[in-house]
């Protein structure tokens, strides 16, 4: 979500604010420099650092293992298998993938610790922004919004991966650290909606080059539709379609529109376009070579992952081998026009001289959107690490369809969710279709296929027994990630398990 200019700045900040991130434990708030922090946040371009810091953890990827965000849910949904070289090479993915996780095996770790880490980020900016008697009216304002968007943005992660979590909304005393208890999804999701409408009137309507990946009002606007949306409470059907309006109305105020060749959203070259909503950045800036095991650097680990593995032929570099696309998916595409842009067909680049190792659940068939090509591989740090490739959390396609499942299911326009749905595929040059709800969720999967919305679409629809039941999903269960242990552990049970896991 920063331009190049402000990734460049978020790498000095990085190691300036390490100490909020390196511990393993999310509720460490008190800094290694107190006399630091006390004397920090001073002016506006101290306060623009500690903003770029909250910024900063939503491209973590390699926090207590690897948990970049699209392929994992990928290979949790019938997109993708997890993959890698064996069923031991990242077992925390196979297990997510089986649905055979605990409260020691799968990726809820690293998502625990990143997704608090950002909250805890986004407290502590806004407990000082508050406390400023020295900045401007107009920064104040808008650096606030940024924070209570963001502290939205890892809570949302929260609460669909766990369900229960803490809900904690000011920086902790040290007596409090390790007495929190859980907050309900209901009570998690007031708050995500609490921030996201105080944050959306103070935030730009479009953002510069100079500051391209700043949240817009836009994005704001869009998370917050898509937030009510997935409470998937009918009742706040309408008020979704109706904010998804004014995203996605011709004319909008915030410069989005479909852009006619589907290929070009995900070209690399083509950052920030115009049907982007909500993008993580990311850039070559050197990584630490921590494989795994902190939070690494600036670069896309997640297209390192998806990559054929010993790759060797034109256009791709090599990758890891995981998140092998399912024959499902292959056959659920095999004759949309899309096709070519989201999937690689391995045997016919075989059929074609190039070579690549077979790896744990090969299909021969490889994620093309966001996959590790040779241009934009990088000559600085580790390369594997530093794949400068922008991932699109909210595009204008997706809202689109979202907009055509609220109108339908609170009983709105017809005529204007045929109008949305005919939109998405009159761009590939598909003809148009009766707007029922089976109609959308099947476009859905098809226009953002492995980009990381199956799984929940399927779990907040309730497909995803019948969808996932063979691969192990188990309902009343399965819906949520096992809260870490540890977190268990160090309340003294404060905060409770998971139902259904030890």
């Amino acid at each position: 979500m920063r331009s190049k200019n402000i990734k460049s700045a978020i790498a000095i900040v990085a190691v300036m604010l390490i100490f909020v991130s390196c511990k393993k434990d999310y509720l460490e708030l008190t800094p290694r420099g107190t006399a630091l922090e006390d004397n920090f946040y001073q002016n506006e371009k101290e306060v623009m650092q500690g903003i770029l810091a909250v910024y900063d953890v939503t491209q973590w990827g390699t926090t207590g293992g690897y948990t970049m965000k699209m392929p994992l849910l990928s290979a949790a949904s019938d997109d993708c298998f997890a993959g890698g070289s064996n069923a031991s090479d990242q077992p925390n993915w196979v297990a997510y993938d089986n649905f055979n996780m605990n409260s020691s095996l799968g990726p809820q770790v690293g998502l625990w610790n990143k997704n608090f880490s950002g909250i805890n980020r986004a407290n502590l900016i806004l407990s000082k922004i508050e406390k400023s008697t020295t900045l401007s009216a107009a920064f104040k304002s808008r650096v606030t919004a940024e924070a209570k968007f963001l502290r939205a943005y890892f809570y949302f992660d929260l609460v669909r991966f766990f369900g229960n979590v803490p809900l904690i909304t000011k920086v902790l005393s040290t007596s409090e650290l390790y007495a929190q208890v859980q907050s309900t999804p209901a009570q998690i999701y007031a708050q995500i909606e609490k921030d996201l409408r105080e944050a959306g009137p103070s935030l730009p309507n479009t953002i510069s080059d100079a500051e391209k990946g700043r949240i817009s009002q836009g994005a704001a606007k869009a998370q917050l539709a898509k937030v009510l949306l997935y409470q998937n409470d009918n009742a706040k059907m309408a008020e979704a379609a109706t904010i998804f309006e004014d995203v996605n109305r011709v004319g909008n105020p915030y410069g989005y529109s479909l852009l006619p060749n589907y290929a070009d959203i995900f070209n690399p070259a083509n950052k920030f376009n115009a049907e982007s909503i909500l993008e993580i950045p990311h850039s070559n800036n050197a990584a630490w070579t921590d494989w795994g095991y902190i939070n690494g650097g600036e670069g896309n680990v997640g297209t390192q992952f998806i990559g054929m593995d010993s790759y060797n032929g034109d256009t791709y570099s090599s990758g890891w081998g995981f998140c092998p696309v399912t024959l499902d998916l292959v056959n659920v595409m095999k004759t949309d026009p899309r096709f070519a842009a989201t999937i690689i067909d391995g045997a016919a680049l075989k059929a074609a001289g190039a070579t690549y190792n077979a790896r744990y659940q090969n299909t021969d068939y490889f994620i093309k959107k966001y996959a590790p090509l040779k241009a934009f591989r990088s000559a600085s740090g580790v390369a594997e690490q530093n794949w400068p490739i922008n991932e699109i959390e909210i595009r204008l396609a997706d809202t689109y369809l979202m907009q055509a499942e609220a109108l339908l299911r609170s009983g709105g326009s017809a005529a204007r969710a045929k109008e949305l749905l005919d939109a998405v595929r009159a761009r590939v040059g598909l003809p148009s279709i009766p707007a029922t709800l089976d109609n959308v969720y099947a476009e859905r999967r098809l226009e953002l296929a492995t980009e990381g919305h199956r799984f929940f679409d399927l779990v907040r629809t309730g497909k995803a027994v019948a969808v996932l039941g063979a691969s192990g999903f188990k309902a009343g269960k399965s819906e949520y990630l096992p809260i870490p242990l540890n977190e268990i552990e160090v309340t003294k049970g404060g905060i409770k398990q998971n139902p259904g896991y030890n």
